[in-house]
């Protein structure tokens, strides 16, 4: 078939599961407040995701907060919960998704003997008895309710088909599948997902879910593997992101479903529409960029040098493009600019576009940072409209702000920072020190004002735009109070964009109370 011949019999549904909000935020150095959380809940219900895993509410206060508030605000996806299989997660989650229009219950537990033996402590019998009954817990909440056998791929297959048979016996309507730690093989785990239609006898009762982890680089390919096998769920993260090499990506997986279904006769409800948008989204707000490279949302996925392969574009797209651009939400045709002379219709138009939902006070903002920056530079692009959004969005607080950043350096030079904050009670303070740069110099003053105890983790620098005159968007992460936290900001000036984003995590770090510590129990 050809690459625009889509007219194939469609056999079935795959429903997404999509656990960016769980799975997602456990990535190293992610921490979303409520209204982050929210933000990300909304943009996956305009993509008719299926499934919201908001969150594992037993984990903290401020996790039980944010999966209820989305239960209760998001409505066109139904929200889940993850709990292990414990009394306490089970209420907890039923306490934060009964408000869901459809709430469902995600238990899980490990099967695994390298878990049960060094994790869990107990024996094999013990283990199966607490799932079925946490299993059949949930059931007496709430009728959709999801099992998974954490660490599934390196268990006994006998005793994994044991342990579904009994869960799904308990109640659960989905069992789900996990390659915890990314060590399956296509082949072999879509083999796996074909013995268990063998060899659990009440399987006909549940769905079959599965979420891949991309420890060996396979997590899309062994979740469409699975598919083909018979699995009618797949759990991922946009952007690929999770815990150590990530989740399965949900724009991958979508748009192999959809780019080839001559192979799978499969759909998903998906608008993907929404992949580009929510992408950028997810992007802004856990500070992990996307790779140029990376398949589908990549800077690079739709650009072409090659000669070759330009000429070949320029001629008929389809030579060397499977995926029409639109199809993700990249517009067809060269990026609106706008300058100076944009009013303030023209930028709250093009806002609307990229797929901004912002506040009028918001928009406030952003347009005196977008005159201030048109000054500098005289052409905008949408590149640079993401990066001012992303600086003046209002999601944490400003205890303190920045009112003056001078510096001086050089080659003969110590280098030198002046920095002026604004504190809570709206009073000046200001403090000069020197460092080993003008960031470091800038930083050192900063800390020296307000006052949280950190330690910088990372700092990043990535130019928004080409040229000369372009904005540097810097990304940091600090650590405190015993947790991460990610600032970000964008400015044609380096060090006052750095010096914008330690004040941005320094802020989040202040306004977000320590996490309780949760017991030492993975999950999937």
């Amino acid at each position: 078939m050809t690459t625009e011949d889509r007219s194939q019999p469609i056999e079935g549904n795959v429903l997404i599961f999509d656990t960016t909000l769980r799975d997602g935020e456990q990535s190293p150095g992610v921490a979303l407040n409520v209204e982050e959380k929210l933000e990300i809940a909304r943009a996956l219900e305009r993509m008719r995701v299926d499934f919201i895993e908001a969150g594992f509410p037993a984990s903290s206060p401020g996790d039980l907060e944010s999966v209820t508030q989305i239960a209760k605000q998001v409505r066109g996806s139904a929200i889940a919960g993850l709990a292990r299989a414990v009394q306490a997660d089970v209420d907890a989650c039923w306490e934060a998704v009964q408000h869901a229009e459809h709430p469902r219950i995600h238990v899980f537990l490990s099967s695994s003997d390298i878990h049960i033996m060094h994790q869990l402590e107990r024996d094999k019998e013990r283990v199966l008895e607490m799932a079925r009954t946490m299993v059949a817990r949930a059931k007496k909440y709430c009728d959709d309710v999801e099992f998974s056998p954490m660490d599934a791929t390196r268990s006994e297959l006998e005793y994994v088909y044991r342990m579904l048979t009994e869960c799904i016996d308990a109640g659960a309507t989905t069992v789900n599948i996990p390659d915890t730690v990314g060590y399956a093989i296509p082949e072999e785990f879509g083999d796996f997902i074909r013995k268990i239609q063998e060899n659990v006898s009440n399987i006909h009762k549940a769905s079959i879910s599965v979420h891949c982890h991309n420890d060996l680089g396979l997590a899309v390919a062994n979740s469409l593997t699975a598919v083909t096998a018979g699995a009618r769920q797949i759990e991922t993260c946009m952007n690929g992101i999770g815990e150590r090499a990530g989740n399965a990506s949900l724009e991958e997986v979508v748009m192999a479903i959809k780019t080839r279904p001559d192979y799978f006769h499969l759909s998903t409800s998906i608008d993907s529409t929404q992949i580009h948008r929510t992408s950028r989204l997810v992007s802004q707000l856990t500070g992990m960029s996307v790779q140029p490279n990376k398949a589908i949302v990549g800077v690079n996925a739709f650009r072409h040098q090659s000669g070759i392969h330009q000429h070949g574009i320029t001629k008929m797209r389809q030579t060397y493009e499977i995926i029409d651009p639109a199809e993700i939400g990249l517009p067809h045709g060269t990026t609106l600019v706008l300058n100076k002379n944009s009013g303030r219709h023209g930028l709250k138009s093009r806002l609307d576009d990229l797929g901004y939902e912002i506040t009028t006070a918001e928009l406030d903002r952003v347009f005196v940072a977008f005159k201030e920056l048109a000054d500098k530079k005289g052409e905008i692009d949408d590149r640079d409209l993401d990066a001012l959004v992303s600086g003046e969005r209002r999601t944490v607080e400003e205890v303190y702000k920045l009112d003056l950043l001078q510096v001086s350096c050089g080659n003969q030079a110590i280098p030198t920072a002046t920095v002026r904050i604004i504190g809570p009670d709206g009073r000046p303070s200001e403090s000069t020190s020197t460092g080993t740069g003008p960031v470091d110099a800038a930083y050192r003053a900063i800390n020296g004002l307000i006052g949280v105890p950190n330690q910088l983790l990372e700092y990043t620098v990535n130019s928004v735009t080409e040229g000369i005159d372009a904005q540097g968007e810097v990304t940091v992460r600090v650590e405190a109070h015993d947790r991460t936290f990610v600032g970000r900001s964008a400015d044609t000036d380096i060090v006052v964009a750095s010096a914008k984003a330690l004040m941005n995590a320094l802020n989040r770090a202040i306004a977000q109370a320590p996490r309780e510590p949760q017991e030492a129990w993975s999950n999937p």
